[in-house]
């Protein structure tokens, strides 16, 4: 007999699944309403309530958790910190919660500059610890005080130091795999010696890799013609990583590069070997204003070509003014150097003097001087931490601005190459401007042609998320029509899978479904993500439909009105009490 469930667990017998992870798994289990309703959101538009939450003990629990998930059906998320922002951390499945109890380092090999790690850990974390060892894993996204190396992994996460050190990929030496039927091996690249080897041992590993090689090859030119050769390509499954040349072998496959940025719908991550790079020792920063963001954009090819900076990042004017009028980081604000828009372009040596001369060498080469109104220089620690605070302000300060609408994200990163910015962004300001979204704060990581912004969506209406889904499609033709990424930062998910066809074709799309397929043929593993996904207007936490509870409370908020129900706490509130009636 089937146990009522919450919807998306039709067929699941949900006592029996609660009774047999109580029995067999070695963590916390936990199906009531309150923890169902507090995993319902992630950092994105969208709510799903889960059937029930796992924090397991060790990662051998861990995996433990995913086979008595297979002996029953039941759909599968590996979650870490849960801030993805396409909805890729949301989902009607037994949520695997890696960061409570999995955060260890397992090891670390200075000399090689490796470490591995469980999924669990903490990106500053893992940078405290390798600290001693003057090594550091290179991304660095905004959140990484909270950030987990398994949802880095799962989302192909960047952040500003990508300028210098890549995407989470290019940093993954391998990976310990799951596969949800319960394949458990170790992952990387092989050559193509080895990949005719593992696929001539047979077994279920051996089935991967052979048809994984015929995607490859049945693909193989539509992959070269529809993968942007841009920096910050992180929409879609990596299928270049199948063309993967491997030391001198022109073959070979890269499954750890492929399985990156798959947003755990195809495996689930157990470890992962990381590739570490030296910490800086000493950095300067250069900040170089502008008339509009558009211009600074215009500059960026220009700058690249007289330095390597450590990062390249922006920050636009209606940002600040929202800055000034929230009156935060104004200590921050106040250090910038005349101008409209800035860019931040920061440098790293080993001693103050080397970082020093190449803001110098690049002032020189852009007939700037330091003492210009419109630049501002510094290699103070103190005083780069302060300015660099009024970038990383931007997802705070634009959620809910003053006298406009809320603003979500939703086309928060798109990217496209750097020499392109400035025409992209013209046309993009211009689409915002087409469909009455006022007032756009754009900043991003404009050395990489990574655009990030919050957008003033009407989503508690039906006009208004008709008009949201609309506006996403149009985008998806306009960053494609520059030779760009849907996403250059925070993946597909839910919030961009419907959109993969403007980008990679009816092909791509397809070959993205075969992949599925082999590893996941049963469509469990964060099902509705990336391939075959659910529409971009639909599991909205808000919606045509929202109708949040009023709850008498004895003290209220005065930030919110007095109020309850506004803000995070509300989400929080109303999903909590959603998951209540659905129990």
């Amino acid at each position: 007999m089937t146990t009522a469930g919450p919807p998306g667990a039709a067929g699941v017998d949900v006592e029996a699944l609660q009774r047999d992870l109580l029995v067999t798994v070695d963590g916390e289990v936990r199906f009531d309403a309150g923890t169902r309703g507090a995993y319902a959101t992630d950092a994105s538009n969208y709510r799903q309530v889960p059937i029930g939450v796992v924090a397991p003990h060790t990662v051998d629990a861990g995996a433990e958790a995913v086979r008595v998930c297979h002996e029953h059906g039941a759909p599968l998320l590996s979650r870490g910190g849960g801030t993805s922002l396409a909805g890729q951390a949301t989902n009607t499945a037994v949520i695997i919660d890696w960061t409570k109890y999995c955060h260890e380092l397992v090891s670390v090999d200075p000399r090689r500059r490796t470490c591995v790690v469980e999924p669990g850990i903490v990106l500053d974390a893992l940078n405290g610890r390798l600290a001693e060892h003057d090594l550091m894993f290179g991304p660095h996204p905004s959140t990484h005080s909270h950030c987990a190396l398994g949802g880095m992994i799962g989302n192909n996460s960047c952040g500003a130091s990508a300028q210098r050190y890549g995407k989470t990929a290019d940093n993954v030496r391998g990976l310990e795999i799951l596969t949800y039927d319960g394949l458990r091996c170790w992952v990387g690249p092989v050559t193509e010696e080895q990949l005719r080897d593992v696929i001539a041992q047979g077994g279920r590993e051996g089935e991967i890799y052979r048809r994984l090689r015929e995607v490859r090859d049945r693909y193989r030119e539509r992959i070269q013609q529809r993968f942007p050769d841009i920096p910050r390509r992180v929409s879609g499954y990596n299928l270049d990583a199948l063309l993967r040349r491997t030391g001198e072998d022109e073959g070979g496959i890269n499954l750890a590069e492929l399985l990156v940025g798959s947003e755990g719908t195809l495996v689930s991550v157990l470890h992962a070997e990381l590739d570490l790079v030296p910490t800086v020792a000493r950095k300067a920063l250069v900040v170089l204003g502008y008339d509009d963001v558009a211009a600074a954009a215009d500059d960026v090819h220009r700058l690249l070509k007289h330095c390597a900076p450590l990062q390249l990042e922006a920050l636009g004017g209606e940002l600040v003014h929202f800055l000034r009028e929230e009156r935060l980081y104004l200590d921050s604000v106040a250090l910038l150097p005349d101008g409209a828009s800035w860019l931040f372009v920061q440098f790293g040596g080993d001693t103050v003097a080397e970082a020093d001369e190449q803001v110098h060498r690049l002032l020189n080469g852009l007939g700037k001087s330091s003492q210009d109104p419109d630049v501002a220089v510094s290699d103070d620690p103190e005083r780069e931490h302060r300015l660099l605070k009024a970038r990383e302000a931007g997802l705070g300060a634009t959620a809910n601005p003053p006298d406009m609408p809320e603003c979500w994200s939703g086309w928060e990163d798109s990217a496209v190459p750097p020499e392109r910015l400035g025409d992209y962004l013209r046309d993009l300001l211009a689409l915002f401007a087409e469909f009455g979204y006022e007032r756009p704060a754009l900043y991003g990581h404009f050395g990489h042609g990574c655009v990030h912004v919050r957008i003033p969506f009407r989503l508690k209406s039906g006009p208004g998320v008709a008009t949201f889904h609309r506006f996403l499609h149009r985008s998806a033709e306009l960053v494609t029509s520059y030779g760009g990424s849907l996403s250059g930062e925070h993946g597909d998910g839910q919030g961009r899978g419907e959109l993969l066809v403007h980008m990679f074709g009816e092909e791509i799309v397809q070959a993205f479904g075969e992949v599925k397929n082999i590893f996941d043929p049963d469509n469990r593993m964060n099902p509705g993500k990336v391939v075959a996904p659910y529409r971009a207007d639909a599991n909205l936490r808000l919606g045509s439909g929202y109708r949040p509870e009023h709850p008498s409370t004895h003290l209220g908020f005065p930030d919110d009105g007095g109020s309850f129900h506004q803000g995070s706490c509300g989400a929080w509130a109303s999903a909590t009490a959603a998951a209540r009636r659905e129990a």
